[in-house]
């Protein structure tokens, strides 16, 4: 007797069959396609998502820290998502440590684990920031 297919399992499989009959698939890295988004510039930030819109409402700053503790409760899961706010967060003017307490904060609400995570993933892109600043290179 025939097991019953799991339609999920089978779409997948024919997903990742598909992915290896793609050539460019085999070179694609998520961290050079990150590398290319770049950073959005301070004023920008402002003017779209801080007290440029809402003159007495949220800096970007805070926006972005708010943002950064969102991820974190969702465990980190995107990593990519989570490298930009930090990113972010640093081009607007968040300090190392605004960045670490906004992470540490979630840690009572989502979990260690997904504290840990958040954690490295932003303590890796601010030693990356670190390292191009002495080289004087943009990160």
């Amino acid at each position: 007797m025939n097991d019953p297919v799991n339609p999920f399992e089978a779409m997948m499989k024919q997903a990742q069959e598909m992915a290896k009959a793609m050539p460019a698939m085999d070179a694609f890295s998520p961290k050079v396609f990150e590398a290319m988004m770049g950073t959005m510039p301070k004023d920008m930030m402002e003017m779209m998502f801080g007290n440029g819109v809402n003159k007495d409402g949220l800096d970007a700053r805070t926006r972005l820290l708010l943002t950064l503790a969102g991820l974190t409760m969702q465990g980190a899961q995107n990593d990519v998502a989570v490298r930009q706010t930090v990113r972010h967060a640093i081009e607007a003017g968040a300090t190392k440590q605004h960045i670490r307490e906004a992470i540490a904060q979630m840690s009572v609400f989502a979990g260690l684990p997904a504290m840990a995570k958040a954690m490295e993933l932003a303590d890796a892109i601010m030693a990356e920031i670190d390292e191009s600043d002495e080289k004087g290179t943009q990160a």
